[in-house]
Order: C-alpha cells, then sequence, then structure tokens
C-alpha cells in the first residue's frame, strides 16, 4: 500500500505531538525551582489528563486512517466506519438519494455504513437465477455480521495502534506510550459495552430522512405498518432488491400477474405539450417493456403552429409504431406533418388500423383551442365527435372487423362509444383515471407524459410524468392488466410502478386496482372519475 494518502494523518499527528511538547516545555519552564534536592513531579491529574488528551487524540486519528472495512451486502458493495459521536446512532448513506439516520444506541461513538455501488455481476446473478432470491435474506444477514466483526477488530488495531504511536511521539517513553494505547482499549471496549446495553432495535419504525430521501416515507408507507406485517416484508425484501438492478422488472416479477411473450403490450402517452424529455422516457420505457405499439391520445404539440412540427421527428425513432390522434392544442397543420413520417399513424374521423397485433380506431379533436378567432363549441361538439367515433367502431363490426381499442382525445367524446368496443383511451385532464362505464366499456384517462409541459411550472408543484403500459391477450386481444409508471416532475427525483388488474365492477363504478408491494411503492387509489358524460377539465384545456 502507498504511504502518500497517510501522509495527512502523519502531518497531524507530528503537529500535536509538536504542540503537545511545546504546552510541556513552556509548563517546565514556568515551574518553580525546586527546594530541596527532590525533584518536583507534575501534579498527578495534570498528568491524566493528558494522557487522555493523548489517548482520545491518536485513537480519533486512527479511527480516520484505518478505521473501515469494505464490505459486501448482497448485491452491494458498502463501506462501514466508526466515528466519534455525542448521542451514537447508525447513519446509512446512499449517494446520491440522501441518508437514512436511525437512533440505535446511545455511546460515544456512531456507526456510518456508506452505499458505495451495486455490483452487475452479482446483480445479474440474482436477475438470471431467481431460485437464489430465496436465500438472500441469510446471506445479507451473514455479510453484516462478518461485517460488523471484521470492523470490530479493526478499530481495536487502529485506536490501539493511533494512541500508542502518538504516546511515542509525545512522551518519547514505550510505558506511557502503551499506557495511552491500553486506555484507548479500555475506552472503545467500555463504549462498545455502552452501545450493546442502550441498543434499540425498535430504532427503524422511526428513522429519520435527509435528501432526496425525506419523501421516503410518503412512497414506502408507514415503518410500523412493515414491522407488523414483516413476515411478507421479509418475503418481500429479497425481491425488491433484485429489481434495484432493472427498474423495469419492478412490474413484470410482480405477483399479481405474469404476462408471457405473446402478451400484447401497448404503451399509452398523452399531452406531452411540447416536452422533448418525454421523447427519451418513451424509448426508455419502449425497450425497457418491449412495447408492441404506442397509442398517443392526443396534445403533442401546445400551439399547432409550423414552427412547432420538427418537434415530432422524434416519432421515426421511438422504437415501436406510433398511433396518433389530434388533440385540442394539436392542429390540422400538425396532423398533416405527422401524416408524412415514418413510423406514425394518424387517426381520425372513426379510421382504423392493425398495429402490433391490435385493431385500433380513433377520431381527432373536433375543437382546435389556441385558436382564438373561433369561439370553443365545448361538449356538444366532443360528443358528436365521440358519436362519429362510434358509428364507425359499430360499421367494422358489421363487416367482421371488430376493433379491439378506441382512442379520442377528450374523455367525453370517449365516453360515447360504450359498449361499442372493449376498450377507450383518453387523455386531456393531465390525470389518471380509470372508469368501466354503463355498458361495460372501460374508459381509461392517461395523465401528461410530458409532466404538462410549459403548464408544469403553473401551479404550486410540478406536475408528474404519468404513462400506462397495457397487457393485453393476443388472442381474445382483451385488457389482462395494465402497470401505471409515474415519474417526478421538474428534476425526475421520484420513479412509481404500480401494477393493476381489471376487477368485475358493476357498470358505471370505478374498479379498485389492485396493486403489488413488490417491485414498487403500492399505488395511491384512484382519483373518482367524474360522472359519465360530464369529466372535468383543467382551467388550460
Amino acid at each position: 500500500m502507498s504511504r502518500e494518502p497517510l501522509r495527512p494523518f502523519r502531518d497531524l499527528a507530528r503537529r500535536a505531538a509538536a504542540v503537545l511538547r511545546s504546552l510541556r516545555n513552556r509548563f517546565r519552564a514556568h515551574r518553580p525551582a525546586p527546594t530541596s534536592s527532590l525533584v518536583h513531579t507534575p501534579h498527578p491529574y495534570a498528568r491524566a489528563l493528558a494522557l487522555a488528551a493523548v489517548t482520545l487524540l491518536g485513537a480519533w486519528l486512527g479511527l480516520l486512517a484505518v478505521g473501515s472495512v469494505e464490505v459486501p451486502v448482497g448485491p452491494v458493495d458498502t463501506r462501514m466506519s466508526l466515528r466519534p459521536a455525542v448521542s451514537g446512532g447508525t447513519e446509512i448513506n446512499v449517494p446520491p438519494l440522501g441518508a437514512l439516520e436511525l437512533e440505535t444506541h446511545r455511546a460515544p461513538l456512531g456507526l456510518d455504513v456508506d452505499i458505495s455501488r451495486l455490483d452487475p455481476e452479482r446483480a445479474q446473478i440474482l436477475v438470471d437465477h431467481p431460485e437464489r432470491i430465496n436465500g438472500l435474506e441469510d446471506q445479507i444477514t451473514r455479510d453484516v455480521r462478518n461485517g460488523t466483526l471484521d470492523l470490530a477488530v479493526r478499530s481495536c488495531v487502529a485506536v490501539v495502534a493511533g494512541a500508542t504511536v502518538l504516546g511515542l511521539a509525545v512522551y518519547r517513553r514505550p510505558r506511557r506510550a502503551l499506557a495511552a494505547g491500553g486506555l484507548a482499549l479500555a475506552l472503545l471496549a467500555s463504549s462498545a459495552a455502552t452501545a450493546y446495553a442502550t441498543w434499540n432495535p425498535k430504532s427503524v419504525l422511526e428513522p429519520r430522512f435527509s435528501g432526496l430521501l425525506a419523501s421516503a416515507p410518503n412512497v414506502v408507507g408507514n415503518a410500523r405498518s412493515i414491522v407488523t406485517e414483516f413476515d411478507v416484508y421479509q418475503q418481500e425484501l429479497a425481491r425488491l432488491v433484485t429489481n434495484v438492478t432493472k427498474l423495469y422488472d419492478a412490474a413484470s416479477t410482480l405477483p399479481t400477474y405474469q404476462p408471457d411473450p405473446s402478451t400484447i403490450r401497448v404503451l399509452h402517452v398523452s399531452d406531452i405539450h411540447l416536452n422533448p424529455a418525454a421523447w427519451h422516457i418513451v424509448r426508455s420505457l419502449v425497450e425497457q417493456y418491449d412495447i408492441d405499439v404506442i397509442v398517443d391520445s392526443g396534445d403533442t404539440m401546445d400551439h399547432g403552429t409550423a414552427a412547432e412540427n420538427g418537434f415530432l421527428d422524434a416519432v421515426e425513432d421511438l422504437g415501436a409504431p406510433y398511433v396518433w390522434v389530434r388533440g385540442n392544442h394539436d392542429s390540422h397543420t400538425t396532423q398533416e406533418y405527422l401524416e408524412g413520417l415514418d413510423n406514425a399513424h394518424v387517426l381520425d374521423d372513426g379510421r382504423a388500423v392493425t398495429v402490433g397485433g391490435l385493431r385500433i380506431a380513433g377520431i381527432g379533436d373536433p375543437q382546435f383551442t389556441p385558436d382564438r378567432s373561433v369561439v370553443s363549441e365545448g361538449d356538444d361538439a366532443e360528443r358528436a365527435a365521440g358519436r362519429t367515433l362510434a358509428a364507425a367502431l359499430r360499421a367494422a363490426e358489421a363487416r367482421g372487423e371488430p376493433v379491439d381499442i378506441a382512442v379520442a382525445h377528450n374523455p367525453v367524446a370517449a365516453q360515447q362509444t360504450d359498449g361499442d368496443v372493449p376498450l377507450v383511451l383518453a387523455g386531456h385532464i393531465h390525470r389518471r383515471e380509470t372508469e368501466v362505464l354503463d355498458d361495460g366499456t372501460r374508459l381509461m384517462i392517461e395523465g401528461s407524459t410530458g409532466g404538462g409541459g410549459l403548464r408544469a411550472v403553473e401551479g404550486d408543484e410540478p406536475q408528474k410524468v404519468m404513462a400506462s403500459v397495457l397487457y393485453l391477450d393476443q388472442e381474445s386481444r382483451r385488457l389482462q392488466a395494465w402497470d401505471s409508471i409515474t415519474l417526478g416532475g421538474l428534476g425526475l427525483t421520484t420513479a412509481e410502478v404500480s401494477r393493476h388488474l381489471p376487477e368485475d365492477a358493476e357498470p358505471g363504478a370505478p374498479p379498485s386496482p389492485s396493486a403489488s408491494p413488490s417491485g414498487s411503492p403500492p399505488a395511491s387509489p384512484s382519483p373518482a372519475p367524474s360522472p359519465a358524460g360530464t369529466p372535468s377539465r383543467t382551467p388550460s384545456d
């Protein structure tokens, strides 16, 4: 090992020893001359205080120099170290997300655990061999126990060596140096005994978060409920650790539903509103989820001008066929430009296409709201457009070409297709809702995949980025499950994936989504949808 990294500690030790020798010499210089032939010795308290100072400083320098260990814990590498602390405790650092502080013990020593990196080889083994997950919990327990023992041994050596070396540098007497080393060992042992006596296993119930982890309680839920249901939690813990390596696998490994290779995967996006980051998110989801077709329910643009058309060029390189309907912020100029791009399938007036193994029909929004020279016709125009789409769906059914999915931008238009198609997709209101309509059609409204675009900064908090992955059976073309994907707004500091299953809900009532805790935070209850025919609207739309 090179001595270069220890040079600052050697320099600090030399300076400390020089200061202590200077104080000792100054004390001797001002000491009164002896009045007898007997040699005067310093006061015992002064000698004890000096020895204690040398011991503490040397032990601290020893811990800084060599008092830490590198410990592999499951698929991650960690670094454990002890530090002087008034009230003790444990701090787990997860860069760049933040830290987790636990009041595990009360002693003059604190424990720091730094998560340094995720080892790709060990993590890939878990991904390739899921059967090893069952033993992961025992492995993590063994790794932590071995790391703690290694840290204890190294810390003993560090404090004894540091105090002894500094004592020898200050006193230049082996006996005093050994006394400093012995005292350091005794202090460490007493601190360890105090930590053991004050150990608080319930500290995990009330952690303190900092950094981006400050929002963790809202994501992972109440720690007390986790401990109460620990049997369930420990079964899912190994799966959660594994899913860190492949975030998109969090959904595919949930126990509620297992898609197979023949399952048709549809990515539903909406209301991108000129946010270029949305294209990066779409590409990533297409690759990670092996998407067969992308359905965009409109408002890709913001003002629908020709100057904005270049934003749509990214459609050609998304990695999956792109099906699009016009929103109220998309002009006919926008639509004409998109029709000329490769990989794009533009739907309007009930036109249907077969893409990705599905028959999909749609209609563009009849209103273009950025055009202030035209008076908005409101929901009446939307209902009329919806009836046109419904008529096209019935005509396709009569020809023996039934449509699997219908698409409209405004939920008011989408609701008119009830009973004519199994599934209809919409957007417009910038929040996610799902509802089974009176005649059995499921209406799925997607939030803004662009985080509201320029509108993201209008509210108190940035809008979240939303998209959904729909799983349809290859034979029946019916919806089997869907994953709701939610990313934090500006900055994208959080990511949540929740799995939902269709339920036999009463017509007209919103179903209760079934979300599993494995691999992702539990989903919040879906907002109650608006009454049929009158969905709520945001002022910006």
